[in-house]
């Protein structure tokens, strides 16, 4: 239950207030004076401040002041019957959340004091997070509290002291990099270099100089030496991503090498040696690659010492709020804004979301979210329009029924709406917007489809 505190001198208008507040769920606490409100802030977990502009000894303006001085997020609410544009600008400048003029309607004031305390609500919610974010739910700049990422934390931190060879598997943007430096980082090997090859990126020709280097005249345009990937790896960790993209002849040598544990470069004939930790990352599973005789089974048994697997963002939903708050935080400090917060519904629809391209297109999402707010809040219609464009709605429709084609459009027509009315919790302004309609047209389609 959330807690509001009312400052008035006059005695009739806080218990008329707390009468009426406390009828809609809330617990009431109440100040003639402004001295004894700030002991209240000082001693109760308050929601809402709603008080008086014109009070004796200490009026209105002055407690706002010291209220933001000792929690600056927390609410205050003016109240005045003797509202001048100038003054309200003033209170709204020192930071209120709103100002009300009385008399005024009951509505109005619940109204006001709903999307006050729902605010206040959204703001402490993402300040917990954050700090959930500094403590137990973070591992280096990988975070989850879900069940399935706290295996992935066990096991790193079980493997990282060691020198064994770690295969990662998981779909593209789940984060096997992340995964691959916080081995790194957390391993006696720490202070030495951390070398990332993509395989998929390169020909093989390409690919054998990038990893093993090349000497000046090997192949045309090797106009000099050049060290390859597990020389400038030594004592370190190398990281082998999409490893299942290697061609048939790389494998071959590959595995050579990792037996051997030395190599020439390409062109050469002298023997190198090295010292490294390797760990490599695929999003295919090599298991079938084997079976179908395109990946050799002797360098998967190579690499699959250690196995972990990461999940894909859809399996573990619990983790968006968190992953979130520290995405909207990254980049609201990248662009200079105050602290942020998301709605709500914003945050309903990221955890429903399905992700298919994982964190990484989650993190694009939220900064462009962050980089088009208009204010402090994450709302629905400042995420990306292609992620509100319904591409996950389940259509259950049956296709062999529909006999021509406005049919069709009426039935995936009356489904979006369904879907924005959902989203945008009945709120039919809002559903307009998702849809980028005017209210008016939702509203004759609503009529149409029977939804009302």
């Amino acid at each position: 239950m959330e807690t509001i505190l009312i400052v008035d001198d006059e005695k009739n208008y806080r218990v008329v207030l707390s009468a009426f507040l406390s009828g809609e769920g809330y617990e009431m606490l109440t100040a003639d004076n402004a001295h004894e409100a700030l002991e209240a802030v000082d001693s109760v977990d308050l929601d809402l401040v709603l008080t008086d502009m014109k009070m004796p000894v200490m009026d209105g303006i002055e407690l706002l002041k010291q209220i933001k001085e000792k929690n600056p997020h927390l609410p205050v609410v003016m109240m005045t019957a003797y509202g001048t544009v100038e003054k309200a600008v003033e209170a709204m400048q020192l930071g209120a959340f709103n100002f009300i003029q009385k008399p005024f309607q009951n509505e109005t004031l619940k109204q006001m004091v709903h999307k006050a305390i729902s605010t206040y609500r959204v703001l402490k919610e993402n300040r917990r997070l954050l700090r959930d974010l500094e403590g137990r739910y973070r591992f280096d700049n990988i975070i989850g509290k879900s069940k399935p990422m706290h295996e992935v934390f066990n096991m790193i931190q079980r493997v990282a002291p060691t020198k064994a060879t770690v295969l990662i598997t998981g779909e593209s943007g789940s984060g096997k990099e992340l995964i691959a430096r916080a081995i790194h980082y957390n391993s006696p090997r720490r202070n030495k270099p951390f070398v990332a090859v993509s395989c998929a990126a390169l020909t093989q020709t390409l690919l054998e100089s990038e990893l093993f280097g090349h000497e000046r005249g090997a192949f045309t345009g090797a106009t000099a030496m050049k060290k390859g990937r597990f020389e400038l790896a030594d004592g370190g960790t190398l990281f082998l991503d999409e490893i299942g993209e290697i061609p048939p002849p790389v494998q071959v040598k590959l595995l050579r090498v990792l037996e051997e544990m030395t190599f020439e470069r390409v062109g050469g004939t002298k023997t190198i040696e090295f010292d490294i930790r390797l760990v490599a990352a695929t999003n295919k599973d090599l298991k079938k690659e084997v079976e179908d005789a395109r990946f050799r089974e002797d360098l998967y048994f190579r690499l699959n010492v250690v196995h972990i697997t990461l999940p894909p963002l859809r399996e573990r939903s619990e983790d968006i709020p968190l992953l979130a708050t520290h995405f909207m935080n990254k980049y609201a400090g990248e662009t200079n804004r105050e602290e942020m917060t998301i709605s709500p519904e914003a945050m309903r629809f990221l955890c429903n979301h399905r992700w298919p391209g994982n964190v990484r297109e989650f993190e694009n999402a939220i900064e462009r979210a962050v980089l088009l707010s208009r204010d402090d809040e994450i709302t629905l219609t400042d995420l990306p329009k292609e992620l509100l464009g319904f591409a996950d709605l389940e259509m259950p429709i049956d296709w062999q029924k529909l006999s021509n084609l406005p049919e069709t459009l009426d039935a995936i027509e009356k489904r979006l709406i369904q879907k924005a009315l959902a989203l945008s919790d009945n709120v039919q302004a809002r559903a307009a917007n998702l849809l980028n309609i005017p209210r008016a047209n939702l509203q004759y389609r609503l009529k149409k489809h029977d939804l009302l």
